[in-house]
C-alpha cells in the first residue's frame, strides 16, 4: 500500500461520487468519521472531507455530542 496522501485537490474531485457511498453507508445508522472509513475501505482523512461536504449541503447532520472526541453524523430526514 501507498502511504504518501493524496493532494487535497484530488481527494475533492471525488467527492460527488463518494457522497454516494457515504450516504449508502449511513442508511444503516449514525456513524463515527472512522466508522464510515472503516465501512468504505477509505482513509479516514479523506473520507473527512467527503462527510464535510455532504455535511454542508445539507444531506448529512451531527446527531450526537462526542463521546470519544467523534462525532455521528446521520442522514438528514428530507420534510
Amino acid at each position: 500500500m501507498d502511504d504518501r496522501l493524496r493532494d487535497p485537490r484530488e481527494v475533492m474531485r471525488e467527492e460527488m461520487l463518494m457522497r454516494d457511498l457515504v450516504l449508502a453507508t449511513l442508511r444503516e445508522g449514525p456513524r463515527t468519521v472512522p466508522e464510515i472509513a472503516e465501512a468504505m475501505g477509505s482513509p479516514v482523512h479523506e473520507v473527512m472531507y467527503w462527510v464535510m461536504a455532504a455535511r454542508k449541503y445539507g444531506f448529512i447532520e451531527d446527531v450526537k455530542e462526542p463521546e470519544d472526541d467523534y462525532f455521528q453524523y446521520a442522514l438528514v430526514e428530507k420534510k
